[in-house]
């Protein structure tokens, strides 16, 4: 037992780092391609790499009795759906509202959980700690979440934020949920329904694609490959065996490694407010997972 939560911890830990990097190269990416044709290459080679590796294990999936409606459902609100939703959002908000709106996704799955997944119950500590970890991510993200846009599409713009937000926290419950599978066939089927929806949206919306030129080539495929393969293969993994409650722990990173990497590559300035978010973002963690946490160090002795 302490094995394998350790590995879950490094899990969700890789995902956070993977995951607060991808805001850098998405942006240099987007210096060579429209919004929606860069996340239909980086969805699209993705499925392409996973989809050679799951038929190197014979395109097994269910193991027994299958559940292809939910399959699709996860499909479009795990990858496509969100994606548009943040891409389209995003014109009319600031980033820190982004930001804030993807930290909310650990307090919409709490309750969803509660409902719907046997053992995820909301405890008070449990949900103290995700209300802390919350309170970091504004801290680190400051007044820019709530500064305006001056867009007249401001209030749909945050919608469309908050939504894709819960988008993401119906995806982890929905696949919690699934019978026994193959984890690279179901990472693999995600990404090819998440294909088959945003192409046909980015040409819709952006027209052809344009040829970019081999720097934005080179990015768009490490997107493929780290972020969206690999990244979307541990999370079917941890939601799958650890529960989406604690794969939602990522989320509370994720802002924290984007600030400390814009700041080293970019040079943007680090809040002043840095030491206090971690500060409170790691306790809230704590608060959260102090029941895996004593597990862990306490090599699995009851408390």
């Amino acid at each position: 037992m302490p094995e394998k939560m350790g590995k879950y911890w490094l899990m969700i830990a890789t995902l956070g780092f993977v995951w607060g990097g991808t805001f850098l190269l998405i942006k240099l990416a987007l210096e060579g391609m429209t919004p929606f044709w860069l996340a239909a290459g980086r969805i699209g080679f993705a499925a392409l790499l996973l989809c050679l590796i799951w038929g190197w294990r014979g395109f097994k999936l269910f193991k027994e009795e299958s559940d292809y409606p939910s399959l699709i459902l996860i499909g479009i609100f795990s990858t496509a759906l969100p994606f548009m939703l943040i891409n389209w959002g995003q014109q009319h908000v600031s980033s820190g509202f982004t930001g804030l709106s993807m930290a909310a996704i650990p307090l919409m799955v709490l309750p969803l959980a509660h409902l719907f997944i046997p053992g995820e119950r909301m405890v008070l500590r449990r949900a103290i700690g995700f209300l802390i970890g919350f309170l970091g991510v504004a801290l680190l993200i400051g007044g820019k979440a709530f500064e305006s846009s001056s867009s007249e599409l401001e209030t749909l713009g945050r919608l469309a934020c908050l939504s894709a937000a819960a988008c993401y926290a119906c995806s982890s419950i929905l696949t919690r949920r699934l019978p026994p599978a193959d984890p690279v066939g179901l990472a693999a089927v995600f990404l090819v329904i998440g294909s088959f929806v945003i192409l046909p949206a980015a040409w819709g919306t952006e027209g052809p694609p344009q040829m970019p030129d081999s720097q934005t080539l080179a990015l768009v495929a490490i997107l493929g490959l780290i972020p969206t393969a690999a990244a979307n293969l541990l999370r079917v993994i941890v939601v799958r065996e650890a529960g989406p409650t604690f794969m939602t722990l990522t989320n509370y990173q994720v802002p924290v490694w984007a600030v400390v990497l814009g700041a080293v590559f970019l040079g943007e300035e680090l809040p002043a407010s840095m030491l206090l978010a971690m500060g409170l973002i790691l306790g809230g963690l704590c608060i959260s997972q102090f029941g895996a946490l004593t597990r862990l160090f306490t090599k699995g002795k009851p408390r």
